[in-house]
């Protein structure tokens, strides 16, 4: 179980029973208000909710002749109510029942998301905490920039995964609305207090304004959200990927006992479960843009958008469930290889203090166009001859008439960078 849910919940959501089960709810929950307004006696809506059922197997052979799933299913659901059927469906149009209950399966995984972004961060914030210290180097165009601490690049993760809960939170919040608004959505057989206790009983919010069907930019946005999440998680996982390369060895996923690399080289252990993170999130963006191309439709409706939706919405989300778990399994085992970060920080004698060498010159009277001369032969000699920054700096008579040998080993204290990442951490974990 993850939580009070389970990927298999998830996945239940949107199963073929599940769906007609929330057209039911969409449909009793209209019973109820009629009855609350007085139309229909209220023990008839009492009687429609205890009588009313359905079967998959029913709804599939009616569809066969009258080929229209909610026909097919509102004859399905009558055949268990009699005369009571005359109370069912009265003013709706079939997009009144499909959005609604769209909208309650929408609400429900978006619930079980938050609940993965809230233990996915809250995985991250304990590695924070235990990284804070932990110095490595940090890179720009892949290359050695200067010294951080991995803590603080994981606060960057938890700073850009709260922002994306938010942003989630709130897309899911806007696409909570329902309709019961009838044929164009101009109430012209059905109250808009109907539309209002049904869907305040449902959890929903009444559409300001449905034509038919709810406008197509709220799910674009709603997905958009998704697509976020997933690209974020790659963007997460491709870090370690680049960790993980034997010449770096930073990080590792975790490796289980009699769990094997390659069927051809033995020693191998790859970033198979960050590797295809990264190709999922490939499928929730694309299905992102299907959600946009959803929004113009012809007039007050067409059902052009409906047949991508049966496929992106149940997949996007259930990936994004799944990529948020297999991200949060490989951060809880993830392996960090606090000696290499460390020795990584010393390559070529240090080259990475550079910044601090041409501030120290500097503060001793040169230009900065004479000291960036200075340091930058200085190092680009260790790097490219496989030297040492450091022992050039103390052989190099234009660096040591203004600096002592004192001096010089202090500007390669690595503390020196990490005076200020209590701010950062002050900020993101208070």
């Amino acid at each position: 179980m993850i939580g009070r849910y389970s990927r298999e919940e998830m996945a239940k959501i949107w199963d073929l029973n599940s769906k007609f089960d929330y057209y039911l709810q969409v449909e009793l929950a209209v019973c109820d208000a009629y009855a609350q307004l007085g139309t229909i006696p209220t023990d008839a809506a009492k009687q429609i909710r205890q009588n009313a059922k359905f079967s998959i197997e029913r709804i599939d052979e009616i569809e066969k002749e009258v080929r229209h799933d909610v026909i097919a299913f509102l004859t399905c659901v009558n055949e268990s109510l009699g005369d009571l059927g005359r109370y069912v469906h009265v003013g709706l149009t079939s997009s009144d029942v499909i959005d609604t209950a769209f909208a309650l399966q929408i609400k429900d995984s978006g619930e079980i998301i938050l609940e993965d972004l809230n233990k996915t961060i809250k995985t991250l914030k304990e590695l924070a905490k235990k990284h804070k210290n932990t110095i490595c180097i940090g890179r720009s165009h892949g290359i050695h920039a200067e010294v951080m601490t991995f803590g603080v690049k994981l606060c960057s993760w938890i700073d850009i995964l709260e922002r994306q809960k938010d942003n989630f939170s709130h897309a899911l919040e806007q696409i909570r609305v329902g309709q019961i608004s009838g044929p164009v959505g101009t109430y012209s057989n059905i109250s808009p207090e109907i539309e209002e206790i049904t869907c305040k009983n449902l959890g929903l919010k009444p559409a300001r304004v449905s034509t038919q069907i709810i406008a197509r930019d709220y799910h674009a946005y709603f997905m958009q959200s998704l697509a976020l999440i997933a690209s974020v998680i790659e963007q997460f996982a491709t870090e370690i990927r680049h960790l993980q390369r034997t010449e770096v060895l930073e990080l590792e996923e975790g490796f289980g006992k009699g769990q094997k690399g390659s069927s051809a080289m033995p020693h191998k252990k790859n970033p198979v479960l960050s590797e295809n993170l990264c190709g999922l999130a490939r499928v929730v963006r694309a299905n992102s843009i299907a959600a946009l191309e959803n929004i113009p439709l012809w007039h007050e409706r067409d059902i052009s958008h409906s047949s991508a939706e049966r496929i992106i919405f149940p997949d996007s989300l259930i990936l994004v469930d799944f990529m948020l778990n297999r991200f949060n399994s490989v951060m809880e085992n993830i392996v960090v290889h606090e000696d290499n970060m460390l020795k990584n920080t010393d390559k070529f004698g240090g080259i990475v203090f550079s910044q601090k060498v041409l501030l120290s010159l500097t503060a001793k009277g040169l230009t900065r166009e004479e000291s960036y001369r200075i340091v930058q032969r200085n190092a680009l000699d260790a790097f490219q001859n496989n030297g040492d920054f450091r022992a050039n700096l103390l052989n190099d008579s234009e660096v040591t008439n203004l600096l002592s040998s004192d001096e010089i080993e202090q500007i390669f204290d690595k503390q020196a960078f990490l005076q200020n990442i209590e701010t950062i951490y002050s900020r993101v974990l208070g």
